[in-house]
């Protein structure tokens, strides 16, 4: 569910944000996670990272190999998703199971439950350890004797940010 404006409306985005730093901290990690556990951080791996972390917006796989298809031109969608495969194994990324795309994980260094907030107005997605939430959520499993297999919550709505430009509409 992404917000459309309607005739005369524009969808105004968030604060600008410079995803430099992003990047270099999502890649550092990498480098440092791999190194640690033996694991190879191939450049086609780092690229597919970095396309991730340009904004905080899920993105899909096909729209990962567009972007990477002018400096790999003979990339194909099994190139995209190998990558993507091992950065979710690595716990460098995680995939949005609504919007069937992928976002950067930002707690990478250690294992957790996920509960990602996704804005239906600007795309933003943003990651939280809700661990309150989460914990009930461990009891409402257990109580039903379940074993799951993984975790993650999502949440669809508005960020504050676009909520606040609603209020305002």
């Amino acid at each position: 569910m992404t917000f459309r404006p309607s005739a005369g409306q524009t969808q105004k985005a968030p604060p600008a944000h410079d995803h430099a730093g992003c990047i270099t901290q999502a890649i550092h990690a990498a480098e440092r996670l791999c190194c640690t556990r033996g694991a190879r951080f191939t450049p086609i791996r780092r690229k597919v990272l970095e396309l991730i972390w340009e904004s905080h917006r899920a993105v899909k796989a096909y729209d990962l190999l567009d972007r990477i298809k002018p400096s790999e031109p003979t990339a194909k969608p099994a190139t995209v998703y190998r990558a993507l495969d091992f950065l979710i194994e690595q716990g460098l990324i995680h995939r949005v199971e609504s919007l069937n795309a992928f976002i950067g994980c930002n707690c990478s260094e250690r294992e957790h439950e996920l509960l990602l907030l996704i804005c239906g107005r600007c795309g933003e997605v943003e990651e939280r350890p809700a661990l309150e939430v989460m914990s009930a959520l461990a009891s409402e499993i257990k109580d039903a004797g379940f074993a799951p297999l993984r975790k993650a919550v999502e949440v669809h709505g508005l960020c504050a940010h676009c909520a606040r430009l609603e209020a305002n509409d």
